[in-house]
Formats: C-alpha cells, sequence, structure tokens
C-alpha cells in the first residue's frame, strides 16, 4: 500500500487592491486546494484543503504551514471528514502550523476527524499568534463509523497542541485515548455510542468577553459545553455532543455568538 509524504504550505497577504491573496502556496498529495474565493462582505480569503485519496492510512505523514501575514485574513476549511483507515501496523501522523502576524486573521475549521477500528493516529499541532494577531481553531473528532458498529474502536488518537501568544506559552494540552478510554468521557457525558467533541480555541488580544455567558447558556439538551481562559490572550472552548447534528448545530450557533464580535466569522465555511 501507498505511503504518502504530503506537505502543504500557505501564506496570505494583504494585496494593494486591499484583498488577501495567497502570496505562496505549495502543496503534494495527498494534499490540494481549491480555487481561493474571496468573501467581499466579511473581507476573509476561503480555502478548502481536498483530499484526493480514500483518507488517512498507515505510514502517511503530513506536514501543514500556513501562515497569515500582517492585515490578511484568510479561512481554511476541508469539504468533506478526514478518515483514518485501519493498521496492520505502524501509525499515521500529522504535523501543522499556524503563525498569525499583528493585525491578521485566520480561521481554521476542518470537518472532523473519523478514526476508523484499529487505527492509530497523532496529530501535532503548533499555533504561533503574535500580539495583535487573531485565530480561531476547530478541532473535530467523532467516535467512529457509527453505520459499521465501529465506535470507539481505534487504537490510539493523540493529540496534541500548543499555543504561544506573543512568543509566550499560553497552552499545552493533549489528548492521548484508546477509544475504550475516550467512551468513558461519552459515557460520563451521557453522550451515547454516537458521541463527537469539538475542541475550539480562541486567540484574541481582547480580554473582554461579552460574548461568554451566550455561549455557556449552550450547555444544554444533551451538549456539553466549557469555556476557560487561556494563561493570556484567548480562551477555550470544549464541546461534547450527542451525535454530528447536534455537534454542528452548536458550532455554528458558537460562530453566531462571535460574529458580532468578531466580524470575520460572517465568511461560511460552506461557501464553496
Amino acid at each position: 500500500m501507498a505511503e504518502f509524504s504530503g506537505h502543504l504550505s500557505l501564506c496570505a497577504a494583504v494585496r494593494d487592491h486591499g484583498r488577501t491573496v495567497l502570496a505562496s502556496q505549495s502543496f503534494r498529495a495527498p494534499f490540494h486546494i481549491s480555487k481561493p474565493y474571496w468573501d467581499p462582505d466579511a473581507h476573509v480569503l476561503l480555502i478548502q484543503v481536498v483530499n484526493p485519496t480514500a483518507g488517512i492510512l498507515a505510514g502517511d505523514r503530513l506536514e501543514s504551514e500556513i501562515r497569515v501575514e500582517p492585515a490578511a485574513a484568510l479561512l481554511v476549511t476541508t469539504p468533506s471528514a478526514s478518515r483514518v483507515f485501519q493498521m496492520r501496523g505502524g501509525n499515521a501522523e500529522s504535523r501543522q502550523h499556524f503563525s498569525v502576524s499583528s493585525g491578521g486573521w485566520l480561521e481554521v475549521m476542518p470537518e472532523p476527524l473519523v478514526p476508523h477500528r484499529g487505527s492509530r493516529y497523532h496529530q501535532r499541532t503548533i499555533v504561533d499568534v503574535e500580539a495583535g494577531g487573531t485565530l480561531f481553531f476547530v478541532d473535530q473528532w467523532v467516535a467512529g463509523r457509527i453505520g459499521h458498529g465501529e465506535a470507539w474502536c481505534w487504537d490510539r488518537l493523540r493529540l496534541d497542541l500548543t499555543v504561544r501568544v506573543g512568543g509566550e506559552l499560553a497552552l499545552r494540552e493533549r489528548l492521548d485515548q484508546s477509544g475504550d478510554e475516550l467512551r468513558a468521557l461519552a459515557e460520563l457525558a451521557g453522550s451515547g455510542a454516537s458521541a463527537c467533541f469539538a475542541n475550539a480555541l480562541l486567540v484574541t488580544s481582547d480580554p473582554a468577553a461579552p460574548w461568554r455567558p451566550a455561549l455557556a447558556a449552550l450547555h444544554r439538551d444533551g451538549l456539553w459545553l466549557g469555556v476557560s481562559a487561556l494563561r493570556r490572550g484567548g480562551w477555550s472552548i470544549k464541546l461534547v455532543a450527542p451525535d454530528t447534528i447536534r455537534l454542528r448545530q452548536a458550532l455554528r450557533e458558537a460562530r453566531r455568538i462571535l460574529t458580532p464580535h468578531f466580524p470575520r466569522l460572517s465568511c461560511d465555511p460552506r461557501k464553496l
């Protein structure tokens, strides 16, 4: 079976006409990007990153680097879920680095990760945001292929996140769980076999959070949501939902609540 060593490198910058463009881009399979779309209302450049292969396989090594220059605004998303397939040996790894300059805006909101039976996946994410930069990053994952009876059947899922704001460490966290171990958290939340998770990160230089009560009020009707302040410069938002529909609704509501305070969230990730 073929193993991929793919890379994605994007740099967004503002040109004289005031629009954000891709000042540089480079990618290799299994990464591919769609034609960029400029949202004139939100003043955001929208990019979809596509995986033209079946999904993530044993031995795959994926590297991505996304940078936003001063005054530029970029939204990066995916058109469909990322599937991590069964592995008879070895594992798959992804390393991603997001950096935002002062005055820049970056939103990264891919569709959920779906770990299949017997899969082993390690994702390392490093976020660097300069003082005055803003970032909204949402990482989603589900219990597995529910329709195939594969809930909580993966071998190992490890998600490492390091966040630096203004050059100082603001957050370091790790999820390193087998399917059985994470099932216990879903049972604690009462979310059942089809539970879905999201880890959202909002980095902002504005210490005020008038949106927080409305966001916390989403914690109801089977949805668990918590908001915690970072050591500096932002907020960590955790969600546990009973299914993908409820998770999608919650994230849509969260973006709606945040949009008046961060207008570039008005750019629709599903626009393309």
